[in-house]
């Protein structure tokens, strides 16, 4: 057995590929649209040549309402070179950090539909480092 993909469904297909491609840095790598059955699929991955897991977000076009949302689902979790790097990107672009890699290890955000994207420094945890260090939560996560 083989993990293939994680789907979320999103609202709005352009704001979640700002997100998480151009913010957080995953790559398209495949994109179906289908007209009769009014959805599209796009399939995004890091480029990583071993990492083949995949996610899949998932548009259905006459969607008005807006998909309920909880820790239910829990989140996606990528690994980073720098969490500190990583979030003051992340910030700079005008996304929220939900929880803050105070430990310089750990972050939390969110994407435009809610869903819980986890931030985990590769490695060992990074030295204790300001503003982090002091930043509360904002939100749930």
């Amino acid at each position: 057995m083989r993990y293939l993909h994680t789907m979320l469904r999103v609202s709005n297909l352009d704001a979640a590929l700002d997100f998480f491609c151009d913010k957080l840095g995953l790559v398209l790598v495949r994109r179906r649209d289908s007209e009769r059955g009014r959805y599209t699929l796009v399939f995004l991955g890091t480029e990583e040549d071993s990492d083949t897991a995949l996610v899949e977000l998932t548009h259905n076009w006459d969607e008005t309402a807006p998909y309920e949302t909880g820790r239910f689902f829990g989140h996606l979790a990528y690994g980073v070179e720098d969490i500190y790097k990583t979030c003051a990107d992340l910030k700079a672009a005008g996304v929220v950090i939900n929880r803050p890699p105070r430990d310089g290890r750990m972050a939390f955000v969110k994407s435009p539909d809610g869903h819980s994207i986890e931030l985990l420094q590769l490695g060992e945890a990074l030295p204790l480092e300001e503003p982090w260090l002091s930043m509360e939560n904002e939100g749930a996560w």
